[in-house]
């Protein structure tokens, strides 16, 4: 096991290999579950369904300095779900504008805006 599977965190900002079965590849690991992946690495989330994303469950996300995401992608699942509008407004509060999608379009819209070195972080959700 690599030293960098350490509990639910991976530094560094990594391409999204692939989504299925529950789960995410990614720098040559893999992880069940779903996931925050930010500038500053990749946290596991305990987030199964869009209610589940709360503000607690962002505070990596929250806690980065102003200005470093400008983006949020919001990969729901299977299909697009409707995001809270007590999330989207903490979010636009903090100068983040969001947008949700499928989680298999978060990811290939993710891996785009990070090869552009964009300000972007997005939640996979990996529920189906």
């Amino acid at each position: 096991m690599s030293e960098r599977m350490y509990k639910g965190y991976l530094p560094g900002q990594h391409v999204i290999s692939a989504y299925g079965a529950g789960g995410f590849r990614f720098a040559d690991m893999s992880h069940r579950g779903s996931l925050l992946v930010m500038p500053s690495g990749i946290h596991a989330i305990d987030a199964v369904q869009i209610g589940d994303v709360t503000q607690a469950v962002l505070a990596p996300l929250l806690d980065l300095p102003k200005g470093l995401v400008s983006f949020l992608l919001i990969g729901t699942g299977a299909k697009l779900e409707p995001i809270g509008v007590d999330l989207r407004r903490g979010l636009v509060e903090q100068g983040i504008h969001l947008e949700a999608m499928a989680t298999g379009h978060a990811i290939a819209t993710y891996n785009i805006m990070m090869e552009e070195q964009r300000p972007v972080a997005a939640v996979l959700l990996a529920s189906a």
